[in-house]
């Protein structure tokens, strides 16, 4: 007597024929695991050379949320996960970008700060009348300096050597401004140069500390008692 057949095993079964013909419906768990990747949005299986970037093919790792593996199947993607595609102005905006040289930024920016330094210069803030224009319209309504009132002045003696009477017009411009030069001096040699200079890393905890610092000597320059009246300007 012949034994009745058992149930067969998953190899015996798929030996000797060929994978599932694609179908309109976006594959299951089992057709990922065997190598069927889909294109955006789910739809008909494709080459898994066509998946999108970004895409997990078997189970590969994606970038996207967690899942099982450490990665996501493309059938199961979301469609606010598909890569953005890029319209005809984006392109020429990108294109436009690649063609101005590295040094045009760089000397643009110098062309701001000569035209400061210039501005400064001719019209010597240090001899001008407090209402004259531009006045700061906090100083000529109440009498009080805000957080910018000396800065001119400040950049004007500076630019004469006199670093004290900056100080004293104002202390945190002059304490920013060689971190300032410097941040300058790498990235324009980098941009225009292709030479790497040591960066300046500032963590936000020192940004929050200048900020408050800032704060308190805009409060203190006003009030009326020594030594804080030496920096009212």
């Amino acid at each position: 007597m012949t034994p009745a057949p058992g149930p067969a095993t998953p190899e015996a079964a798929g030996a000797g024929t060929a994978p599932p013909e694609p179908t309109g419906q976006a594959p299951g768990p089992s057709a990922v695991a065997a190598g069927y990747a889909v294109p955006e949005g789910g739809g008909r299986a494709s080459d898994p050379g066509a998946v999108p970037v970004g895409y997990a093919v078997e189970g590969a790792a994606y970038g996207g949320p967690p899942g099982a593996g450490g990665g996501v199947p493309p059938a199961f993607l979301p469609p606010s996960y598909a890569p953005a595609r890029r319209g005809r102005v984006a392109r020429a905006y990108l294109r436009m970008l690649d063609r101005i040289p590295g040094w045009l930024a760089p000397l643009a920016v110098l062309g701001c700060i000569g035209g400061a330094v210039g501005y400064t210069l001719l019209s010597n803030p240090t001899d001008s009348a407090p209402d004259a224009a531009p006045t700061c319209v906090l100083k000529l309504t109440t009498g009080l300096d805000c957080p910018g009132c000396g800065g001119t002045r400040a950049a004007w003696y500076l630019l004469h050597g006199d670093v004290g009477a900056a100080a004293r017009h104002h202390l945190l411009f002059v304490f920013a401004v060689p971190f300032v030069l410097y941040l300058y001096v790498a990235w324009a040699a980098q941009r225009a140069f292709g030479r790497k200079l040591p960066q300046l890393r500032i963590p936000p905890v020192a940004i929050a500390v200048f900020m408050g610092a800032w704060l308190a000597f805009s409060v203190m320059r006003n009030l009326p008692w020594a030594p804080f009246n030496w920096f009212y300007v």
